[in-house]
Parts: C-alpha cells; sequence; structure tokens
C-alpha cells in the first residue's frame, strides 16, 4: 500500500464517532465514503451544519455567482426564458438545486414563472410537469474517488484513523472503473466523481420536461486526464484554499471538477438534449444578452454596484471564465410513458 505522504490531521471526537462506525474494525473508508461523511452526515457533514458557507464575510468558505447579489438572479431568469423559446415561462416551474439555505437564485428577483422553489444541497427533489431546474455549484459539491498512477499500476484513495484519532490517507491498487491513456505518467492523479454523474442522471431522469441549467467549474476528460497531473481535489475554509483535504472534517467544504464529458452523458441518458457546455460569460452574453444591454443602457456611464457585480460574473479574470453552465432541454413528447 502506498502512501499521500501528507501531514496527518487530528480529528475531533463528533467527527471521528461516525467515522469509527462506518469504517468498522479496519477503521478506513475509501475517500468518495469519507467525503459523503465529512459533506453529508446528519449531524457533522458540513452541508448540515448551521453555518454561512456562500458569501464575502470573513465567516464564510467561498463566494460564488450567487455573491454578486439580484443581477446575478436577474440574468439567469432571462436567460432561461430565453431557452425556453416561444413556450410561455408562466406556465412552468423554476426549480434551484442545491440552494443555500433561505437563499435561492430568485430570491428578492421579479421572475415571469409560475413559481420559484428552492431544494437544499443533498435533499432529492420531486419534479413533474413543466420546469426550468437550475444549479450552482452542485456537481462539484458530490463525492468523488481519487486515483493515482504509480508505475505500471493505479491506485485508489483510502482514508484511515489510527489508534490516536489522526487522518492519513493512503492508496491501495485498484481496477479503474473508467478507461485512461495508456501513456498516463507515474504520480498522475485523477478525481473522479460518479455520484455527480449518476445525480445529473436521477435528476433528469424525474417525470419532467422543460430545461436543465446547470453552472459548474470542471473540464473535459481529455483535459482531466492529461492536463491536471495533481488531480483537482481542494479544500476551502474561510476563503482559503487547501490541498490538505483531511483536515477540520466537517467543517471545510472538499471539492473538485466536474467532468463535463460525464455529466453530458447522463443527461442524454434520460432523453435530453444537449445543447452546449459554454463558459459563464458565454452563456450569459448569449441568452441574456438583451437584458444586459438594458441593464448597462439604465446605467448609463457611472460605475455602479450592479456594472461592478456585471463584471464580476462576467469577465474572463474573474468568474466568467472560472464557471461553466451545461444547458439541455427535453420536450413534453419526448418523456417516456
Amino acid at each position: 500500500m502506498g502512501s499521500s505522504h501528507q501531514p496527518q490531521a487530528e480529528t475531533d471526537a463528533a467527527f471521528l464517532e461516525p467515522f469509527l462506525r462506518e469504517s468498522g474494525p479496519t477503521r478506513r473508508l475509501r475517500f468518495d465514503a469519507f467525503m459523503r461523511l465529512a459533506l453529508y452526515d446528519p449531524v457533522v457533514g458540513y452541508y448540515r451544519r448551521d453555518h454561512q458557507r456562500v458569501g464575502r464575510t470573513a465567516d464564510a468558505d467561498f463566494y460564488t455567482s450567487t455573491s454578486s447579489g439580484p443581477i446575478f438572479g436577474e440574468l439567469i431568469a432571462a436567460a432561461a426564458r430565453h431557452l425556453l423559446g416561444t413556450a410561455d415561462p408562466h406556465a412552468y416551474t423554476f426549480v434551484e438545486i442545491g440552494a443555500e439555505p433561505a437563499g435561492g437564485v430568485l430570491r428578492d428577483v421579479a421572475h415571469p414563472f409560475a413559481e420559484a422553489r428552492t431544494v437544499p444541497i443533498g435533499e432529492t427533489p420531486r419534479l413533474a410537469g413543466n420546469c426550468v431546474v437550475f444549479s450552482n455549484e452542485l456537481f462539484d459539491a458530490q463525492p468523488f474517488r481519487r486515483f493515482r498512477r504509480a508505475k505500471a499500476i493505479w491506485e485508489e484513495s483510502y482514508v484511515t484513523a489510527d489508534k490516536k484519532g489522526l487522518l492519513r490517507e493512503d492508496y491501495q491498487p485498484t481496477e479503474l472503473p473508467f478507461d485512461a491513456p495508456d501513456t498516463t505518467p507515474a504520480g498522475y492523479c485523477i478525481d473522479w466523481s460518479e455520484a455527480a454523474s449518476a445525480l445529473a442522471r436521477d435528476l433528469t431522469a424525474e417525470p419532467w420536461h422543460g430545461v436543465f441549467i446547470a453552472v459548474d467549474y470542471g473540464k473535459s476528460w481529455a483535459e482531466l486526464t492529461t492536463a491536471t497531473p495533481a488531480g483537482t481535489a481542494r479544500a476551502y475554509l474561510r476563503h482559503t484554499q487547501s490541498n490538505d483535504l483531511l483536515a477540520s472534517p466537517g467543517r471545510q467544504d472538499l471539492t473538485a471538477h466536474v467532468c463535463w464529458d460525464d455529466l453530458q452523458k447522463a443527461v442524454a441518458a434520460t432523453g435530453f438534449s444537449v445543447d452546449s457546455v459554454r463558459s459563464q460569460e458565454a452563456f450569459l452574453v448569449k441568452n441574456a444578452g438583451d437584458y444586459l444591454a438594458q441593464v448597462l443602457a439604465q446605467e448609463g456611464g457611472r460605475f455602479s454596484a450592479r456594472k461592478q457585480s456585471i463584471m464580476q460574473l462576467l469577465h474572463p479574470v474573474n468568474l466568467g471564465q472560472k464557471f461553466q453552465v451545461l444547458t439541455a432541454h427535453r420536450h413534453a413528447a419526448e418523456i417516456s410513458p
């Protein structure tokens, strides 16, 4: 068995108890099982804690497009309306999956839909009828598995608790659940989330029709297997990015880039037609360009807060290229009986 050579992480008793219960006598969990516990355990999970995760305050852990204020919701509403084409938006329910508690991208935003509702991250939605289904950084929050090339074999990451309650990451030989290039060099890491693809498939398999919009950060399969030798996994705590994935379990966010190829296949398998994967900048300009022009005209030549928020959302060095947007659609007649 190999080792990641990462420092051991001290674990508080509140997290160690469910970890030992889940791992049993081996005191070891595969990395995705550890991550599921650290993020979604009902008691100690990061996404179950009553804590401000998103925002620009010092106590938050990261900021995203929703941190730009109502303008992001306004642009998403305009883009969704554009994607519906000639369909009447008043006949559709806007459903945001993975919304922050008491949040929602359309909160305090005038919109053209019959209803706007939110589903907290980790909860299973019930989708039916006419819908616009939206998510922002939902799929990168799903548990992922970690693989590392070791000479002629591949190894998979496990998290082990020693007798002192310290966590360490170890690797053991495994068979890959996907095809990786034969030329992959030793030491190359791949972070891969089958849970993200399963979630996309589950959401689009529900008996609804309309538009699917997923905003996230990710890469193509070719990029993940050739251009990210250290993998894409990282942790966030109070606006600090870290590679120490075992530190403060349950108190820091864990994430990795989604594989857009996998998500597109999952969505297409349920009868959706995938429109595109575009940068957030390209998505908003193409689908909410008229609304953008209207807002900029209203703001005139002044450098207002709304203009600054638009710049943050669109500019390549801010969020415009950091995030990508997958869009897909399915008409009522395309749902299998």
